[in-house]
């Protein structure tokens, strides 16, 4: 059989956000995913390689170089590729563009996380941070959340406005507090070490949804964000003892192991128990994801 090629924008026409949250779904019925993760570091550089393998789905191989500085020489931050082999006879079956796994992955692992966590009727969706990811937030939860209204948030308010007039009707926030205590949902996709997120701000019933930090040294909310709210991951595996948003408020004793409620291999925990709860949710984004992606893209490119 010969080795699909699919390439971004081809590929990308033929994909649904919601579709995409109902194969995450289906994929965490299957036996729980082998996952091995390396990650290798040069000062604020990172290399990070992520395989996974579910029985009766196949195996995923994806490596990400992030590179922070790259945008100051007019280069990427994220480059990669991602592998995707059967699950019968371990033959590659397709590469599939790397930013094109991601951006799906990452934000259909938010939508998903959302529409099990927040309210039904969320209307008013925060966006923190302007970058890429905040783009593919605005359109995962455009999609999930049909009527709902947004409002983009950036250290640099010049990015927000162009965020914000790539989407008609998106508001710029120029207070962070008061854009978060106004919201529904708050959705954060900053790089960050230090906090920006502060839970002296969060309202009840809100929903937090946190993307950036990927590092044990990154955090986007302080210990009283995550002590005000009821914890929820997308994979116990990929966040406790890998994330410092998790893990280092579990080092300090901020909160313990048994606060982190639910993630999705737990499907019947991973809700909210009344519309004044806080719920706050960490996406990890593993590889079982990338390989739940991947397949979900491969599936749509091969019945076009």
């Amino acid at each position: 059989m010969s080795i699909e090629m699919v390439p971004f924008h081809e590929g990308e026409k033929l994909l649904d956000w919601v579709g995409l949250t109902q194969a995450f779904e289906a994929g965490h019925k299957l036996p729980k995913a082998e996952i091995g993760d390396t990650f290798l570091y040069r000062g604020k550089d990172t290399l990070l390689s992520r395989a996974a393998w579910i029985d009766g789905m196949g195996i995923a191989v994806k490596s990400a170089t992030i590179f922070p500085n790259n945008p100051q020489a007019g280069k990427p931050v994220v480059g990669g590729g991602v592998s995707l082999y059967s699950d019968a006879d371990g033959s590659l079956e397709a590469i599939v563009d790397f930013h094109l796994v991601t951006k799906w992955k990452t934000a259909g692992d938010s939508l998903l996380g959302a529409l099990k966590l927040a309210r039904k009727d969320s209307r008013k969706i925060l966006i923190i941070g302007a970058g890429t990811v905040g783009r593919s937030l605005r359109q995962a939860y455009g999609a999930g959340f049909p009527e709902a209204e947004f409002t983009v948030w950036n250290r640099t308010r010049a990015n927000a406005e162009k965020m914000a007039a790539e989407y008609p009707g998106m508001k710029v926030a120029d207070s962070l507090e008061a854009a978060v205590k106004e919201a529904d949902i708050i959705t954060s996709a900053t790089m960050v070490t230090e906090p920006n997120l502060m839970g002296a701000w969060l309202q009840d019933g809100q929903h937090v949804d946190l993307i950036g930090a990927y590092r044990p040294d990154m955090r986007e909310a302080n210990d009283e964000a995550l002590t005000r709210s009821s914890i929820f991951v997308d994979s116990f595996n990929t966040t406790v003892g890998h994330i410092g948003e998790i893990e280092i408020p579990l080092q300090t004793g901020v909160i313990s192991r048994e606060d982190i409620l639910a993630d999705y291999y737990s499907a019947e925990k991973m809700q909210r128990t009344s519309d004044s709860e806080i719920t706050l949710f960490k996406n990890g984004g593993g590889a079982h994801l990338d390989l739940m992606t991947s397949r979900y893209i491969l599936e749509a490119w091969r019945r076009r």
